[in-house]
């Protein structure tokens, strides 16, 4: 699963880990901390659903009240919920008035990351024991939420991503920029409306996805300048599909995908070389995406992500990748990496890359 890093690499010295990845959960975690995290998760997950942490977090408090009647709630409901938030230390009440707590803060900072979990792998972490039997088949039997595996990562770009893409995105010049895996085309649009001239070009499988980013397209008025082409990345980069489409594109930008694209050994390491003939004009690749907790360290606590990020893609069967072994197929591939930063979630990395 993993790729051993090559003496080509041994030059150019990697940046140390951020010391936060180190995380503050405390290892072995212990069954009460467990269970309790098990439930806290799915409340944090239920704020979030109900619009409560958008609330919350906008106004620091709110009405329970105001707000069971706006939503037509079940009032018990709630406040069980609330109840149950309270004891977690996320928020307090009085009498009618919920107010977040500096903890409640923080989890609605990482939403993303308990949209991602709950809600889009929720199913996938409770049918282990079928999976591993071969009773079930993950693609078959099992799936995850597309949907809040989406929302999950627009929601983390959004809190904890977006000013360190923005910050890397200034220091590329670009005319037209493609977005692969692009969901609902959002990200594309904020790019391409602050930059003056651009144009776009959004790519995803999905055919509600691709629907949604041309709703968003037109309401953001930037028809004449972002299309949007539901089409597998595989198939683009693989077997050169839609290459008419995507001659005049000069910057390639993916989050979070190119471990999917790597998943088949017999492929990996064509997909960056066949990715820029896709691309005939792209000078400049904004390529993000986790990577394996480095062994033998972080034996004693665990971040936020990446223990659940490793598990779930194993469940799939799909391969996740050392930075070392990214790196390797980069330059293998002809790219030279102008810069890397760490991105918003622990072990995850954004790699602006030039062509030779």
């Amino acid at each position: 699963m993993t790729s051993e890093s090559s003496p080509n690499l041994h030059f150019r010295e990697m940046e140390p880990d951020p010391d936060d990845w180190k995380g503050r959960t405390t290892v072995p975690v212990g069954a009460s901390e467990a269970f309790n995290g098990y439930i806290a998760a799915h409340v944090v997950f239920g704020l979030d659903r109900l619009g409560m942490l958008d609330e919350l977090d906008a106004h620091g408090s709110l009405r329970v009240s105001e707000f069971v009647q706006r939503g037509s709630l079940d009032e018990q409901l709630v406040h069980a919920l609330l109840t149950a938030a309270e004891s977690f230390g996320y928020l307090t009440t009085t009498d009618d008035l919920a107010t977040l707590t500096d903890a409640g803060k923080e989890v609605a900072l990482m939403r993303g990351f308990f949209t991602w979990s709950v809600g889009g792998y929720g199913k996938v972490l409770s049918s282990i024991q079928p999976l591993a039997t071969g009773d079930l088949r993950y693609g078959v039997d099992v799936f995850r939420d597309e949907g809040m595996v989406a929302l999950g990562s627009g929601q983390s770009h959004t809190f904890l991503m977006s000013s360190i893409f923005e910050d890397a995105l200034a220091d590329v010049e670009f005319g037209t920029i493609a977005d692969l895996g692009s969901g609902v085309a959002n990200r594309l649009c904020r790019v391409v409306k602050q930059h003056d001239g651009s144009r776009g070009v959004a790519i995803d499988i999905s055919l509600p996805a691709t629907r949604l980013a041309r709703q968003n397209i037109h309401e953001h008025g930037l028809d004449d300048r972002v299309r949007a082409i539901q089409a597998d990345v595989l198939d683009v980069v693989m077997r050169q599909k839609h290459q008419s489409e995507l001659a005049d594109i000069d910057t390639v930008m993916s989050f979070f995908l190119l471990h999917d694209l790597l998943a088949d050994p017999a492929t990996r390491s064509s997909v960056l070389p066949r990715m820029r003939e896709a691309f005939p004009g792209v000078r400049t690749f904004l390529l993000a995406d986790t990577v394996i907790r480095p062994k033998d360290t972080y034996q004693n606590s665990l971040p936020i992500f990446s223990a659940g990020y490793e598990l779930a893609h194993a469940l799939m069967g799909i391969p996740l990748h050392t930075r070392q072994a990214y790196e390797q197929l980069f330059a293998d591939a002809g790219l030279q990496i102008r810069r890397v930063v760490p991105f918003g979630a622990a072990h995850t990395w954004l790699y602006t890359l030039d062509c030779d």
